[in-house]
């Protein structure tokens, strides 16, 4: 997902958004310990994506505070 579009969504999104990710990284941990997962670099990707929602999350948290 493009970081504009995140910028864009709410607090609620935001930590819905949060919540799948978490939920589709703990599913391709189980895989990659079963052997299942076709491909690794995946798990690398869903974890860049947290850390840009996270980072969103923090940058209103922020702003919340300035104003």
């Amino acid at each position: 997902m493009k970081i504009e579009k995140m910028r864009d969504m709410t607090v609620i999104e935001l930590n819905n958004e949060f919540k799948k990710l978490k939920n589709e990284l703990f599913n391709l941990r189980f895989q990659h310990v079963t052997g299942q997962l076709e491909n690794p670099i995946k798990m690398r990707d869903v974890k860049k994506e947290i850390a840009r929602v996270k980072t969103i999350m923090r940058e209103n948290e922020l702003k919340k505070v300035q104003v």
